[in-house]
């Protein structure tokens, strides 16, 4: 193993890296690691999508980049920047207040579900578990899958799952 690592140029020790001037710890994970040349985890997915930019401001807010970037694989129901421009005027920047993180990640993992769901493979009426605990619905209109009354709109494979574009924010409890 060690010299798998030392071959990859990998390191064996454990110790927190530090920033060179200051000597302070530095965040550590895998939305850190440089990589130009892999597919594009859930985060990056949205990160290079111009209709994604306030979904990605609410995960950074949310403290989510981290566990998004990690292996997977997730399904990630990624409201456009129209969908949340569509809820009550203040809702997106009351959620984005630091004393709102907890609710705002509760809404994010609400839209997150642990495994690999096509949209050609759910059913009308079938119910999946989402990563905050909550429950939503599938539905099946005209050849059309909604998940609870967002539409799905589209779909983008990623390294460690699929983003599921919709049409509105999926808020838990409706």
């Amino acid at each position: 193993m060690v010299a798998l690592l030392t071959a990859c140029g990998g390191s064996t020790t454990s110790e927190p890296a530090t920033a060179p001037a200051t000597g302070e710890a530095v965040s550590v994970g895998q939305s850190n690691v440089a990589d130009d040349e892999s597919q594009r985890n859930v985060v990056q997915v949205a990160i290079a999508s111009p209709d994604h930019s306030t979904l990605v401001t609410a995960v950074k807010a949310a403290d989510l980049v981290n566990s998004l970037s990690n292996a997977g694989p997730f399904t990630v129901f990624a409201p456009t920047n129209a969908a949340f421009a569509a809820l009550p005027a203040g809702t997106v920047e009351g959620l984005l207040k630091p004393e709102k993180k907890e609710a705002l990640a509760d809404i994010l993992q609400y839209h997150v579900a642990v495994g690999v769901y096509q949209p050609d493979n759910l059913k009308d009426g079938q119910s999946l578990g989402m990563v905050n605990g909550g429950n939503v619905t599938f539905h099946v209109k005209d050849g059309q899958v909604f998940i609870n009354d967002a539409k799905i709109i589209g779909t983008v494979m990623a390294a460690n799952g699929l983003v599921c574009v919709i049409d509105k924010v999926l808020l838990p409890g409706q």
